[in-house]
This record gives C-alpha cells, sequence and structure tokens, in this order.
C-alpha cells in the first residue's frame, strides 16, 4: 500500500505543478481576485461593486490578499490549490470512513488517484474560481455528517456542524445550496436511526446561511445587488440542447476513470452522496451555459461514492484494483487534451504552433512591461483583470467584472474619453461582451470605442496570442499633452 501512496504523491506533484505553472488563464481569475482585493480594502459586495457570485470566496480570499499582492497570480493560484488538496484530503477521509473494515485504505487510495491524478480537477482548483474552496467545504461537510451518529451531544454537535459546512459551500456557489434540503430530507427519513440528526442538521445550515447572507438581506443596497447579480444569471439566454449535451459529454471524458470505477461498483452503499450529486448536477443543467466545470465541486462526493463501491463487496485483490485506477488515472492525465491545449495555439494548415512561452510566464512579461511603461502606477484601463492583479494596479469603477463589466454605451464612451489611465491594456475580450446576456456586441460599436481610444493613446506594444482563448493583446500610453491628469 505505501508503494501505491509513493506513487499517488508523485503523480499529484508532478500534475499539480503543470495545472499551477501551465495552466491556461482564465477571466474569472482576475475578476473574482480583484473582488477579493475590493473587500480587503474595506468594501462590500452587491453594495459596493457588482458581483454574481455567492459573497464567502472574497471574503475568505480577502484575508489573503497579501499572497498575490506580493507574488501575483502565481501566488494566488499555489492559495486556491491550496484549498483544492484540503478538499481532496477531505474527500479521501471520508471514503476511509464509509468504506468496509480492511478496506479503508484502499478506497481512501482510490480517491486520491481520481482526484489527484486528474489533471483537469487539478487545474480547476488551482485557479483563482469558486470550485477550490467550494469543494473544500462540500467534502469537509459531508466528513463531519459521518460522525452524526455518535451517541449522545457528540453527534449533535457534528450534524450541526457538517450543516455549517454545507451552508458556506452554498455560500460560496449559490447552486450548491440543493445540498442542504437534499441531505436534511435523508436524515429525516432515516429519523428511526439517526433520530434528532436533521434538526442538529438544520440548525447548523441555517445558522450558517444567516451568517453568508443575513448581513446582505437587511441593507437595503446590498441586497437590491444580490438579487440584481441573480438576475444576471437569470437573463443570459435561453437553452441550448446542443450546449448541454456537449457539456456532459465533456465531463465524461475528464473524468473518465472516475466513471469507470463508478461503473465497477455495487452502487450499494453512500448513496447521500449519490443524491447530492445528481441535485447540483440537474441545477447546473438548467443554467443556460451549463458549462462542465460547474460540477468540479462536487466531483469529489462522486469519487468517494464509486470507491467505497467499487470495495464493497469486491473478491479481486486490493492490488489489482489499486493498479487498474493508477493506470487508468495516469493514462488518462498523460492524453489529456489539456497538454497540447496549454502548450500550443492550434494549427496552421500543416505547422503545430506551438507557445513560445506559458500563458502565466506570458502574463508576467507583459506585467513587467506595463511597470516599465508607468513605473509605480496604480491605474490601469483594462478587462482582463488579472493584468490589474499582476500589476497590483486598479481598474476604473464599474469594470470590477472585467469582460462581464455592465457599461452603457454612454458609460463606455464617457470613460475612454477621459483617459483616466495612464496604460492601457486591452486585449480580444475588450468592449466584446455585452452582458448579461452575453451575446457579441455591434463591431460597429466596437470600432467606434477604438477610435475613442486612438485619440488619447499611442500604441506601446503588441502581445500576440495573449491569455484566455489567444487573443492580441494592445497596451497603449497616455499622449502627452503637457497636463497632469
Amino acid at each position: 500500500m505505501k508503494r501505491y501512496w509513493f506513487l499517488a504523491a508523485f503523480g499529484f506533484v508532478v500534475l499539480a505543478f503543470a495545472a499551477v505553472w501551465l495552466g491556461a488563464l482564465n477571466q474569472d481569475e482576475g475578476w473574482y481576485l480583484y473582488a477579493a482585493r475590493l473587500v480587503s480594502e474595506g468594501k462590500t459586495p452587491y453594495r459596493d461593486f457588482f458581483y454574481t457570485q455567492a459573497p464567502v470566496m472574497p471574503i475568505v480570499y480577502a484575508a489573503f490578499a497579501s499572497v498575490w499582492n506580493s507574488f501575483g497570480l502565481l501566488g494566488a493560484r499555489i492559495l486556491t490549490l491550496g484549498f483544492g488538496v484540503a478538499g481532496i484530503l477531505f474527500a479521501c477521509a471520508l471514503a476511509w470512513r464509509l468504506a468496509p473494515e480492511g478496506r479503508r485504505g484502499a478506497a481512501a487510495l482510490v480517491v486520491f488517484f481520481l482526484l489527484g491524478s486528474n489533471l483537469y480537477h487539478l487545474y480547476f482548483v488551482a485557479i483563482p474560481k469558486t470550485y477550490a474552496l467550494a469543494s473544500l467545504f462540500v467534502a469537509m461537510g459531508f466528513y463531519l455528517l459521518s460522525f452524526a451518529g455518535m451517541p449522545k451531544w457528540r453527534g449533535a454537535v457534528f450534524a450541526a456542524a457538517g450543516g455549517l459546512s454545507l451552508a458556506l459551500a452554498s455560500g460560496t456557489r449559490i447552486s450548491l445550496g440543493v445540498i442542504l434540503p437534499v441531505v436534511g430530507f435523508s436524515l429525516l427519513f432515516s429519523f428511526k436511526r439517526l433520530r434528532w440528526t436533521f434538526l442538529w442538521f438544520g440548525i447548523g445550515g441555517m445558522v450558517g446561511l444567516a451568517a453568508v447572507y443575513g448581513f446582505f438581506l437587511a441593507d437595503p443596497a446590498a441586497r437590491a445587488g444580490l438579487f440584481a447579480a441573480q438576475a444576471y444569471h437569470a437573463a443570459r439566454g435561453g437553452f441550448d440542447p446542443v450546449f448541454t449535451v456537449g457539456s456532459v459529454s465533456r465531463l465524461v471524458r475528464w473524468y473518465l476513470p472516475l466513471f469507470i470505477v463508478l461503473g465497477l461498483g455495487s452502487f450499494r452503499g453512500g448513496r447521500i452522496l449519490l443524491w447530492s450529486v445528481a441535485a447540483v448536477f440537474l441545477v447546473q443543467m438548467l443554467a443556460p451555459f451549463p458549462y462542465e466545470d460547474y460540477q468540479v465541486p462536487v466531483m469529489g462526493l462522486l469519487a468517494v461514492f464509486a470507491a467505497v463501491n467499487f470495495f464493497g463487496e469486491a473478491q479481486t485483490p486490493c492490488s489489482k484494483r489499486l493498479l487498474l485506477v493508477l493506470g487508468l488515472a495516469w493514462a488518462t492525465a498523460f492524453g489529456s487534451p489539456l497538454l497540447e491545449k496549454w502548450t500550443t495555439n492550434g494549427q496552421d494548415r500543416f505547422w503545430t504552433l506551438k507557445k513560445e512561452q506559458c500563458e502565466l510566464a506570458q502574463l508576467r512579461d507583459v506585467a513587467r512591461t506595463i511597470e516599465e511603461e508607468d513605473p509605480n502606477g496604480d491605474m490601469l484601463l483594462t478587462q482582463d483583470l488579472y493584468l490589474a492583479i499582476e500589476t497590483g494596479r486598479k481598474v476604473p469603477e464599474g469594470l470590477e467584472m472585467g469582460p462581464f463589466s455592465m457599461l452603457s454605451d454612454e458609460e463606455w464612451r464617457k470613460l475612454l474619453s477621459s483617459a483616466p489611465c495612464k496604460i492601457a491594456a486591452l486585449s480580444g475580450y475588450s468592449f466584446a461582451i455585452n452582458p448579461p446576456r452575453c451575446d457579441e456586441v455591434p463591431s460597429e460599436r466596437q470600432l467606434e470605442y477604438w477610435r475613442i481610444l486612438k485619440k488619447n493613446y499611442d500604441l506601446v506594444m503588441l502581445e500576440d496570442k495573449f491569455g484566455q482563448n489567444a487573443t492580441s493583446l494592445l497596451v497603449l500610453k497616455r499622449k502627452t499633452d503637457g497636463t497632469d491628469r
């Protein structure tokens, strides 16, 4: 068993390094971290700036703002991976608790193989989005609930703590709130065995929800902003069956070893985990664009369910089953399309377009150029907020959501005409997305914005194939006119 743990740790270290350093830039990284920075400066989500997710992540990350202020996006990714690894370890501990005697270590190891040797999973719990923190609260909540059957007050405390942790999960990613009623009713239906556990769980959950949302619901301005954020999601567009089917297809591809192990199991134990995953899955599928990565926070639960049932009544020796899972995990990681995506920019006819450097390194180089052009500057006109994070600068008010910022045509014209920042860094995402529907801004209007910029800025640098989806980035410098803006 020890050699398998060594192999698991080795695979994790290699893949975690790849996820953190080679992993593609994602626009969401920037505006999530920017929201946390604003909270660290004393601002309130929904009231002082627009924010579309639940409030726990920016509040938690605000306590660690010094990490990315000092080390940029790389520091934020390492911090986020720490939360993600903690979630994986809690999932392993949960598998150990639920597995049959004599199979506990093997079940925990399988969970670690399925998550810690999955490049896709590690990438999405390494980039600063809600997934790492949410997966930690979900796994921790179910781990605490595994002790709810203990006698007297101890079981009640663990049940309440589990409810609190799952409430924090829903306070990190709103869609995870559906887990609370699923677990609550499951405990209620087990009243004969667990007695009042459902009540203590409910108390913990209610306390957690009150702590997360109470202030924002009590403050009229914050409440209006919170409801506006939900209206933003609802207004995004209609249901697209082709996109939805494609999302499910890609989810199976990214987690293929997990689904194979799931198919080899008995489906007898830990069904509450499966119900919770199914509930979240269905809620996510109702989104206008249900990206497969939305499921990342609950894939740890599915891995636990698969691992526990994989060893439930198995007659095959543990070593052979562990070798099977190890082989599946490493083969799919080695053959992951992500590796190609992170190292190339597609193909030009016959020729593969190899990236000269990884996207994170490119980001750091551009940040250095901006600093050289504007030493110790504090403002940056950009919608690529990972640049604002990397340079330690603020963006003009209203751009806190990066490419998803909701400025009217008049507001855009006023902002660009005022040339508020000495440096502008604008990629193909700039002025392109029209939220909340997220369709494309008419090209005539985009060109008009660029014409306004041209009156006030000169080109400093063109960075080809920059950032998410490899668009062109223009670094511009405000024209000198003898005045101090």
